[in-house]
């Protein structure tokens, strides 16, 4: 399988305007020349700032969310992917956050001001998304425990359908007998006489029908009926004194023939239908259930997730470009293998954010030396960036 599509959502200062920043940096890596993603501007809203030292703070507890909630998200997915059998495409359908595809809700991310009212602090606005569950985020452990219980129960039943269900498959030497022996094709209620069911390869019917009378005395002459067949094996009655069985099965198997065990039970024929009946019944609610907590939680974890990367966009924008704030965040796409062409190429572009303020011209620039040292520097080391920078997995391919 490929490996999950990667979004990066980044953050630069306007260049000079924001739509400047978006179509100079379009030319450098979403160009026909330079052809290595595509780019969609990110909107954010003007949200209340506060002072420095709440936007440090905030911004290790944005760091911690932010986390939290990727593993939440992470996890919802691998639970949708197992009850839907590792079907790629049923669980591409159903990683969906608010009835739209992820790659569609990223590009068409707009802030949700219905919920998240942006005339709030950013310290209200991040406890008011945490918030946004019938659980208690605070404790984030208790989405995952609930999906976790459900998901448990939800293999254990199924590990008993898939018990019963074996008992149905497989060949007429090992599969149960229940619906196929009918109570018109056993001796029953006898005091010397009982009925055996033998399983017999299909090219052995013959050898079985000229050699079961001579297996052991006491069989019943001409009494071994076939009443049920398979590519395998064929199924055949033969009754016989009571007193002679073990002897019989232990010669039938010294010819290949197998004795099935079996006795007629019809209460316990009819438990072993109704308890299949049930477990069946009760495998599906439980897979619609499981299946519907977790698309709904995926959907809503996604989409808290998100919103909890603007807010990190948006503190460190801040804390790195200053006040008041002058910046345009971007989602950025990588076309397959092109991702370190345009990690190089975004790198080069905005070398000029990691310099020194003591070593710029008198106009202000940068002077070419420092860009040069600085351009070394970033594309020697893969995490560090001049600018806001985030990855955000799609979790799937």
């Amino acid at each position: 399988m490929a490996a999950p599509a990667t979004f990066w959502l980044l953050s630069v200062p306007a260049d000079p305007t924001k739509q400047d920043t978006v179509n100079k940096l379009k030319d450098k890596i979403a160009s026909k020349t330079n052809d290595f993603s595509e780019i969609f501007p990110f909107a954010l809203p003007d949200f209340k700032i506060g002072t420095l030292d709440q936007l440090v703070v905030l911004s290790d507890d944005l760091a911690k969310l932010d986390a939290t909630f990727e593993s939440l998200a992470i996890k919802l997915s691998e639970n949708l992917r197992q009850l839907l059998n590792d079907d790629v495409n049923q669980w591409k359908s159903n990683l969906s956050v608010n009835d739209r595809s992820i790659d569609q809700y990223l590009r068409h991310f707009q802030w949700n001001s219905m919920k998240y009212r942006s005339d709030k602090s950013l310290r209200e606005l991040t406890d008011t998304i945490t918030q946004a569950f019938p659980y208690d985020l605070q404790e984030i452990n208790s989405i995952e425990a609930l999906t976790k219980t459900k998901m448990q129960n939800y293999g254990q039943v199924r590990t008993q359908l898939q018990a019963l269900q074996r008992k149905q498959t497989g060949n007429l030497a090992v599969r149960s007998l229940n619906d196929i022996v009918k109570k018109e094709h056993l001796v029953l209620d006898s005091e010397y006489l009982t009925t055996l069911l033998v399983a017999i390869p299909r090219n052995l019917e013959k050898d079985w029908i000229q050699t079961y009378e001579l297996l052991t005395q006491m069989v019943v002459p001409r009494s071994s009926a076939k009443i049920a067949e398979d590519d395998d094996c064929a199924l055949y009655t033969v009754t016989l004194f009571q007193r002679v069985v073990d002897d019989f099965s232990h010669k039938a198997r010294e010819n290949k023939f197998v004795v099935r065990d079996f006795k007629w039970d019809e209460a316990a024929m009819k438990q072993e239908k109704r308890q299949l009946a049930e477990i069946d019944a009760s495998e599906k609610e439980l897979w619609s259930t499981v299946l519907r907590l977790c698309k709904t939680n995926f959907g809503e974890v996604f989409s808290c997730w998100l919103h909890i990367k603007a807010l990190r966009v948006y503190v460190e924008s801040v804390l790195r470009y200053g006040l008041p704030p002058d910046f345009q965040a971007m989602l950025i796409r990588p076309k397959p293998k092109a991702e370190q062409k345009a990690r190089d190429a975004l790198n080069a572009h905005y070398a000029k954010l990691g310099g020194s303020a003591d070593r710029k011209d008198k106009k202000g620039a940068l002077q070419e030396e420092q860009l040069d040292e600085n351009l070394q520097l970033l594309l020697g080391d893969k995490d560090y960036t001049p600018f806001v920078f985030y990855n955000i997995n799609t979790l799937i391919a």
